[in-house]
């Protein structure tokens, strides 16, 4: 048996750390709007749910401590409105 030893370099790229990247779009610091039916399913189910920007998590914060997704409300405001039940 030999004793094998490595060069410092190789262990270098190995014990080095990805940066987390945050954009822009970082959108944990939003509210989104997600359909209420989605939402309790997720809460029954601990499922994800899908905003209308695309973000996908479970919901586990309250909303109304944090501003409204400026994506989601602008694709809301582009929806049809809802039609009249009469």
């Amino acid at each position: 048996m030999g004793i094998f030893s490595r060069e410092p370099e190789q262990d270098a790229d190995l014990l080095t750390r990805p940066v987390p990247q945050v954009d822009d779009g970082d959108h944990d610091r939003f509210s989104h709007y997600v359909k209420k039916e989605k939402i309790l399913k997720s809460a029954l189910s601990g499922k994800s749910v899908r905003a209308l920007c695309g973000k996908k998590w479970v919901p586990t914060r309250d909303p109304e401590k944090f501003p409204i997704c400026p994506i989601c409300k602008e694709i809301h405001a582009g929806l049809r409105p809802p039609p009249d039940d009469k």
